[in-house]
């Protein structure tokens, strides 16, 4: 009988979190602590050691011999130089020694990691500093700090720094608004994030066989099987045992480091699923779903599975993507999208939702260009995705309330008065009835915005950065007006229906995937990106540049890095996906089907020696001869095209342009060859193998 798990015992119990520090640390410590978080003020280095030491030695306690600056360079992924505890006495032996110095800061070498031009290549300092908000722990025998990282100028080289600054600027705007409202309360308003995760598992065998997956994280051949998703019988269905076992193990071990792994369940494609946490501030749910990432794919190898994290592991069955639910919340416990019960909260309410919808269609293309990768140009605007036009859906309920604000009508008559806001109560607004619009971008979903358009492979930095900072800009600007006004309520109402009127272009219920809203899409002015070479460039244009710069959030010299980060990794993720189906090609798919032909034609003659009608064969043989010349012509297409790249800012589009056309075209000959060739001979797993082992 297996041991009976005790969650709330170990919850957590990995983690060096408030409660073990106000336990371990003297309460003048725990407090200057406290203040440093509540402040932003930096930590005397006498606070820095005493938590240094009480910090080492609970984690020695927990086996770990190392500690490591856990941080998140601009490669998507974390990072981590482990360095030992050990310190030499000078007699042959050793102490095991943490200083507050070394918890604070340190030096890893920055040489390798992408820094946009920030830096030359032969500077290879960078430097990380302890994010104190964010939580250590301990995991694989080693203390991970979370951690900010730098350059030796001070340019920030990393995903939490940013993200960290926006927190501070919606928080700072946010509560100017709530000052106007009475709230003398909340000292801080926190952007709260629940970061859905999908994923597919496959057997590590048959992963590695497939050289595609295990260079690119994705199928780049593949015929379709004769069975799809066309049944939805895998969506909610029941969870396989090998793969149930690998969620209870996830589940442990990411509760034991504090992640609050909530959902999981069967997913729309074969081999598909998802994990859904329980909402956090927007920093710890960053961190949280980096190591969510991390421990899948480690979890995976010890139940023989691979973790595929890919927007599209499979061409004709859904990608993956995550869903990020993200709010404010004050640390009062409010939520400030949820619809209040007095006409002063409806008020609240209307102002932070107006300003989240002109933010969202002034700076559309910003947030567009937060989900734009090579990776999500195979997913985005499918059935299992979004479409690449931002829209913003807010269900039957709320989207009447606007409505009647935007015509001057009551909600309820529309033919007797006008809704006041701050006066008339707004209609329960249920928070179940609004999650159903699964093309919309951006759904409102009760009392939270989901975001559903990020891939499964991103950090979800970069699109809460987006978030937090175009709602500050909002809300300031709201400020501004409302502070200055000298009769509020009147200020209010005209300053909530100006922005509803001028903004509702970006608020659409309809189907987003149809032709129509294509067309409509675009006589409302708004904008449509298909591919990430196309949106990417808006990501610096002046006005993004302006709005990050004026908030602080990036210098422009780091904002402009990061566009030349994700315009090099486009080109290099497409260049290794051509050059690992031209090795395919060359290597396994013709061998293959010339060998299938080569027995075809000695078997033709044999039965033509016997006089037996060999029809079939020759068909067959006739077209794998023609697809084997039209995939030979494709390859050495794409050869030909991959040694022309430009080498300046063309190339982006030349990827997508050329090399992505040329790769379609050698998967259409290739994938007719797998139809047609006799499975024996076939060099890697089928779609049929990999979906349905």
């Amino acid at each position: 009988m297996s041991e009976i798990l005790n969650v709330p015992q170990i919850f957590g119990s990995d983690v060096f979190n408030e409660a073990t520090m106000r336990q371990r640390l003297p309460a003048r410590i725990y407090n200057a602590w406290k203040e440093c978080i509540e402040t932003g003020s930096s930590l005397p280095l006498d606070v820095a050691n005493e938590i240094a030491d009480a910090m080492k030695i609970w984690a020695l306690e927990k086996g770990a011999t190392h500690y490591t600056h856990w941080f998140q360079p601009m490669t998507g992924i974390t990072a981590e130089k482990h360095d030992s505890f050990i310190v030499p006495t000078g007699d042959g032996r050793v102490i095991m020694d943490f200083s507050g110095k070394e918890l604070v800061r340190g030096e890893p070498d920055a040489s390798s990691f992408p820094s946009g031009g920030l830096r030359a290549t032969f500077e290879a300092r960078g430097y990380t500093a302890w994010d104190p908000t964010s939580c250590a722990f301990v995991k694989d025998n080693s203390l991970y700090i979370p951690t900010c990282f730098f350059s030796y100028t001070g340019e920030s080289l990393d995903k939490k720094t940013p993200l960290l600054r926006s927190m501070d600027e919606v928080s700072r705007e946010a509560i100017r608004i709530l000052r106007l409202f009475g709230d003398h309360e909340t000292k801080r308003v926190i952007p709260c994030v629940g970061a859905e995760q999908e994923y597919f598992l496959l057997p590590k065998d048959l992963y590695a066989q497939r050289e595609d997956l295990r260079l690119t994280g994705r199928t780049l051949f593949g015929a379709q099987p004769p069975k799809g998703q066309e049944l939805d019988d895998h969506y909610f269905g029941a969870i396989r045992t090998r793969v149930s076992s690998f969620m209870k193990d996830l589940d442990e071990q990411l509760w034991r480091l504090g992640v609050l792994s909530k959902t999981k369940h069967n997913e729309g494609a074969p081999c598909q699923h998802e994990l859904a946490p329980i909402y956090s501030d927007a920093n710890s749910a960053c961190d949280s779903n980096q190591l969510i990432m991390e421990i899948m794919k480690k979890c995976a190898a010890k139940h023989n599975l691979v973790c595929l994290l890919h927007e599209k592991p499979f061409a004709g069955v859904n990608g993956s993507g995550k869903h990020n639910n993200w709010s404010l919340s004050t640390d009062t416990g409010k939520n400030l999208f949820s619809p209040g019960k007095t006409p002063r909260q409806n008020a609240q309410f209307l102002v932070f939702l107006a300003a989240f919808i002109s933010g969202v269609d002034e700076y559309q293309d910003f947030l567009r260009s937060t989900a734009a990768s090579a990776g999500n140009d195979c997913r985005l605007g499918s059935s299992e995705a979004p479409p690449a036009i931002i829209s913003i859906f807010l269900g039957e309920e709320l989207d009447g309330v606007v409505r009647s604000i935007i015509d001057g009508t009551n909600y309820k008559e529309p033919e007797k008065s006008l809704l006041r806001i701050g006066v008339d109560v707004l209609p329960n607004i249920p928070k179940d009835t609004t999650d159903r619009n699964r093309t919309s971008p951006l759904a409102f979903t009760g009392n939270k915005f989901e975001f559903r358009m990020l891939g499964s492979s991103q950090s979800i930095a970069g699109p809460n950065i987006a978030l937090n900072t175009i709602m500050a800009e909002q809300l300031g600007r709201l400020a501004d007006e409302l502070e200055k006004a000298p009769d509020f309520e009147v200020a209010l109402q005209h300053l909530v229906c100006k922005l509803l009127t001028e903004h509702q272009r970006i608020i659409f219920s309809g189907n987003g995937y149809s032709d129509e809203w294509k067309v409509e899409a675009h006589r409302r002015g708004l904008s449509n990106y298909p591919s990430a070479a196309e949106c990417l460039p808006t990501y610096v244009s002046q006005k993004n540049v302006d709005l990050v710069v004026r908030h602080g959030v990036f210098t422009e010299a780091e904002f402009r890095a990061r566009y030349a980060i994700h315009l090099e990794s486009y080109r290099k993720i497409i260049g290794i996906e051509a050059r690992t189906m031209v090795d395919m090609a060359v290597h396994q798919i013709l061998p293959a089907a010339m060998r299938y032909a080569r027995d075809l034609s000695t078997g033709v003659q044999n039965k033509q020696n016997l006089g037996v009608s060999c029809r079939a064969d020759m068909e067959i043989l006739r077209k794998i001869s023609a697809a084997s010349d039209a995939l030979y012509d494709a390859v050495e297409t794409l050869k030909t095209n991959l040694n022309r790249v430009p080498q300046d800012q063309e190339a982006t589009c030349y990827y997508h342009d050329v090399i992505r056309m040329d790769m379609k075209n050698l998967r259409v000959q290739a994938d007719l060859l797998e139809e047609l060739t006799d499975k024996s001979y076939w060099p890697y797993p089928t779609y049929s193998d990999l979906l349905y082992y």
